[in-house]
């Protein structure tokens, strides 16, 4: 998987490296225990701890150690979490444009010396209990994580992962199925004609005909031009053709060392035990190299530059001469500098987050474009952080417009600063992320701090959240001014800043296909018999070993006897609250209170149901009788940790004939602020404005946007969507509210002048969704502050619109369910996970013909291109 890690837009919190560090409310017994037992100088199995910290904030304590005969790095945190981690990753600094480090980040996972069968990593998803497998190449390193929750399992993949980046085979077949080849058409057919096929190939060309991506690869590119980022990791698709399987073994006995390697464990299984696997399957086999991956200072420019880029016209666009994007983007400190690190991310997220930062006010509400540009925000994936900002969606004319209206935003807020309460609003979010308790904790903590560490920070440091946050307001304390100086600095007085310009070009995909046509009619020319006898034979070969049927008894697999008989259960209650079903959850959530309720719509024609998604997406974003739309965004950030809303469609688990249509509320915050945010709540369903003009259509050309730039990255998703509509009801309303009639929607929606007839379906939707009837609620709070949850809830309840439900509210009521044939149908709501805090009102399993389905879509259309 190919990753350009990059900053999220408009209203998203630009704080993302420390938004998902979550942790338990209660002391970790794990972590005291490894705070005693590993200290400084301790050597075990060929490691030697280097430091041992705990962070208190976290629950955790990090242990630092080295490897002594390679010098591999691994750090690892012990904390009382059942999901165990463990990543290994690898500093990837390609100095071309042929894919080299993605193509070998697949290429690794198609064989090994250990376990010889094709693809045992995906072989591996049906003999194993993960709760997360994957890998993806960033633009300076490739990273191979998984989780799980089982012992056996986890030395299981271990060894399988060990063995597939240290050992792989790399035979040439797989690099002609991962990378490129050249092959007829027909594979069996040699009159059909010669063409170039391959994973990533095809890969790439799907990702690089996104205007999004292309605007993301040439500002990385041409900000950084010095070294490999000034190369496209992921591979330039005509590039890649010029990759060679000599080249590609090259690559990885370069870069595939442990003196090149960062390891990562994670949860409550012992230490030693990962050592001495990791130590005996792979390390003790290598010495020490120098790996000469290091990335050098990126030059400073001393005065500012511009560039022009072109895409594909879009053709969902809802107005064709508003298709060019223009953005700056700053040179930032390195990332290794952790305390400046975390202040710039603070600063932008207080430039761009939401309707009340500055750029929002400046850029979106001025209705110039049609959102954020694809780069925009803080973005620390690099060596040197960058900051971006600009506007997609506008005429060419209006450039220069944009760039005024950027400069004297940031020259603004140099003269007038920060609101104290958006100050504190950011504050907030950051200690409520540091409570929220996630169930991927440890993933979300490799990926956020794998950037970093692979340019030879401290990884701990980054994880010292309290001390980043005291030393921030020390500073803000001592000088007010303190923001401003940074503006001044980081923007203003930075000449290291990028001016890019991308513009539509009709011409743009012909000239892809005319150059590798051209290229292809150049390698055809060299092609004498014998090659174009031997491209036929090859295509013959590889053909056979992706039918022949694998031999996997050489993987590690669980049985029965590795798994706990006693199910561990997560205990629910039921209650019957104000007339409404309500399930209450009691869980250790570290003074944070989640609130979850699904309220049914019934039967519902199909042309205001097309609008659903558009009001759930607005209905929080518009404002209510008591604040408008920016004083409701500023008491959201300050109270709450966001308010969502999501259509909600069901299949019955019992019967493919019946479904439940409505829509999903969901929310936390900390729980002093629990009647803050129910507060909010109440001011949705009794006051919520959907009438303002201007505002709409703000949010009607940023979700237009947003979806007609979801189809190019996320083209099988809607193909998925269409086939399903075919099949069933609910498939046909997923693809009503989520397919590309939604996309067709929006964009003919966002071309309207006249908004009338579009406020008055939402109106009729707030009517017909925002009452009690019929509604249910979900609670999961600490024990001790479910009592004034379940007070508040009520309270809540009590103030709706509407009236309760007509008879008890009951599991096997099932009212919400939609039958086709008229039987009534039982409801259900599924129990959470352990350890899950936030209990979902649905679930979606895989049946057996699914994944047989599923498994055969992967060999056919996946391994032969």
């Amino acid at each position: 998987m190919y990753r350009i890690l990059r900053a999220g837009n408009r209203g998203r919190n630009c704080i993302a490296k420390w938004r998902h560090f979550g942790r338990d409310c209660t002391t970790s017994t794990v972590s005291k225990e490894a705070l005693d037992r590993y200290h400084p100088g301790v050597t075990l199995h060929g490691y030697q701890v280097e430091r041992v910290e705990e962070v208190p904030e976290l629950y955790l304590t990090a242990i630092k150690l080295s490897h002594l005969q390679t010098g591999a790095e691994h750090l690892h945190i012990a904390r009382d979490d059942s999901n165990n981690v463990f990543s290994v990753g690898f500093r990837t600094t390609p100095m071309d444009d042929t894919g080299v480090s993605h193509i070998l980040e697949h290429t690794v996972l198609c064989g090994s010396h250990r376990y010889p069968c094709r693809d045992p990593f995906f072989k591996m998803l049906n003999r194993s209990l993960s709760t997360f497998m994957n890998a993806w190449t960033a633009s300076d390193y490739t990273m191979y994580p998984f989780s799980t929750q089982n012992g056996k399992d986890f030395q299981n993949l271990l060894s399988v992962y060990l063995d597939a980046v240290f050992f792989p085979n790399l035979d040439k077949l797989d690099f002609l199925q991962e990378g490129w080849r050249l092959e007829h058409g027909a594979t069996e057919d040699r009159a059909s004609p010669i063409t170039f096929k391959g994973v990533v190939f095809n890969e790439m060309k799907g990702a690089m005909s996104s205007a999004a991506q292309l605007y993301a690869v040439g500002c990385q590119n041409r900000l950084l031009p010095s070294h490999t980022y000034s190369y496209n990791s992921g591979g330039d698709p005509i590039a890649i053709l010029d990759l060679t399987h000599q080249q590609l073994k090259d690559f990885h006995a370069s870069h595939y060392h442990p003196s090149n390697a960062r390891f990562f464990t994670y949860g409550d299984q012992p230490l030693d035990a990962h050592l001495q696997l990791i130590n005996e399957s792979a390390l003790e086999h290598f010495q020490r190299i120098d790996s000469d991956t290091d990335i050098p200072d990126e030059t400073v420019w001393t005065e500012k530059r511009s560039a022009a880029i072109t895409c594909p016209p879009d053709t969902m666009a809802p107005d064709p001469d508003k298709q060019t994007t223009v953005s700056v983007s700053y040179l930032l400190p390195r990332i290794t500098k952790v305390d400046e690190s975390f202040e710039v991310s603070l600063l932008a997220s207080l430039l761009i987050s939401g309707p009340t930062s500055p750029f929002y006010e400046a850029l979106l509400d001025a209705n110039i474009g049609s959102d954020y540009s694809p780069v925009c925000g803080y973005d620390g994936s690099t060596r040197d952080a960058s900051f971006s900002i600009g506007l997609q969606g506008i005429h060419q004319d209006d450039e220069e417009r944009v760039r005024g209206i950027i400069q004297e935003t940031l020259n603004k807020v140099v003269r007038e600063g920060f609101e104290a309460d958006r100050i504190e609003a950011v504050l907030h979010s950051v200690e409520l992320a540091q409570r929220h308790q996630s169930t991927t904790f440890g993933i979300q903590i490799i990926s956020s701090l794998m950037p970093m560490w692979n340019q030879d920070g401290d990884p701990i440091s980054s994880l010292q959240l309290d001390r980043l946050v005291a030393s921030f307001k020390r500073k803000l304390a001592e000088n007010p001014r303190y923001l401003q100086d940074l503006v001044q600095r980081y923007f203003i007085d930075n000449n290291h800043q990028l001016w890019l310009e991308m513009s539509p070009d009709s011409e743009y995909t012909p000239k892809q296909e005319k150059e590798e046509a051209a290229k292809l009619e150049e390698r055809l020319r060299e092609l004498t018999n014998d090659d174009k006898e031997q491209v036929y034979q090859t295509g013959l070969q590889l053909a056979d070993a992706q039918n022949q049927e694998a031999d996997i008894s050489c993987l590690p697999t669980v049985t029965i006897s590795d798994i706990d008989p006693k199910t561990k259960r997560t205990v629910i209650k039921t209650e019957n609250l104000s007339g409404s079903y309500v399930q209450l959850h009691e869980q250790p959530t570290n003074g944070v209170t989640y609130f979850r309720g699904v309220s049914p719509l019934g039967a519902l024609d199909t042309d205001l149901l097309l609008y659903l998604p558009l009001f759930c997406n607005i209905v929080t974003q518009m404002g209510t009788d008591e604040s408008n739309f920016r004083e409701f965004a500023k008491q959201e950030e300050l109270k709450t940790g966001g308010l969502s809303v999501s259509p909600h469609i069901v299949q019955n688990a019992s019967s493919t004939d019946a479904y439940e249509l409505g829509i999903v509320l969901g929310s936390h915050c900390l729980d002093r602020k629990l009647d803050d945010m129910m507060n909010l709540w109440q001011q949705i369903f009794n006051s919520v404005t959907l009438s303002d003009h201007d505002r709409l259509s703000t949010l009607i050309r940023m979700e237009a946007s947003d979806l007609s730039n979801s189809v190019a990255f996320m083209g099988h998703a809607f193909a998925m969507r269409g086939a399903a509509s075919a099949v069933s009801t609910v498939g046909k309303l997923s693809e009503l509210t989520g397919g590309i009639t939604q996309v067709n929607l929006m964009k003919q929606i966002a071309e309207l002048e006249d908004l009338s007839e579009v406020i008055s379906k939402l109106q009729r939707l707030s009517s017909l969704v925002l009452n009690r009837t019929d509604m249910r609620f979900c609670l999961n709070a600490s024990p001790e502050s479910m009592s004034a949850a379940v007070n508040a809830l009520g309270q809540f309840i009590d103030q709706l619109p509407g009236a309760p439900a007509s008879s008890k509210p009951s599991l096997d009521s099932a009212q919400a369910f939609i039958t086709i044939d008229g039987s009534c149908k039982a409801s259900l709501l599924q129990v959470p996970p352990q350890g899950n805090q936030r209990s979902t009102f649905h679930g979606y399993s895989r049946s057996l013909p699914e994944v047989i389905i599923m498994d055969a879509v992967w060999r056919i259309h996946r391994s032969r291109s």
